[in-house]
């Protein structure tokens, strides 16, 4: 297998985005699990359509260039967006509009593809974004599972 520099091969990425292709990738990190699973789940995305609102997984570029996938959890009135990752519970404040570059539209998960309707997808974009004062909780209890789990393969 042949690995390229991340940054490098979302660079291209985001190219054939902006040109208004939807594209796919194999997911790296853990900050959407328990949703998108590290070197499991694809993610497939596109320029966006329509107006962000909470609960849409977005791609972004910090100001420093890493790219990151994480979902949107507030709408601020200056026209900036709070977002946060899936397993974590400090969210980033103030990510602006021109940073945001692609819509998350389906996932791969587990070998089955989920897009907006589907159960897991809607309970991640609609009741587990509400929840972020309680996700330590739910963290520390999925950890240990996930191992169990992970394990017993």
């Amino acid at each position: 297998m042949r690995y390229v520099d991340t940054q490098e091969y979302v660079s291209v990425l985001r190219e054939l985005v902006e040109e208004g292709k939807q594209v796919n990738m194999l997911i790296a990190g853990n900050s959407m699990s328990p949703f998108i699973i590290h070197q499991r789940d694809y993610i497939y995305f596109q320029k966006p359509d329509r107006e962000l609102k909470v609960g849409d997984p977005v791609f972004y570029q910090r100001d420093n260039g890493q790219y990151v996938m994480h979902r949107i959890c507030k709408v601020n009135k200056d026209g900036t967006y709070n977002i946060v990752g899936d397993a974590q519970y400090e969210i980033e404040h103030g990510v602006r509009r021109d940073q945001i570059f692609a819509l998350i539209t389906q996932v791969r998960r587990k070998n089955q593809l989920l897009k907006p309707g589907d159960f897991w997808w809607d309970f991640f974009e609609k009741v587990y974004i509400r929840i972020i004062p309680f996700r330590k909780i739910v963290i520390f209890l999925y950890k240990p599972i996930a191992l169990l789990k992970h394990l017993k393969k």
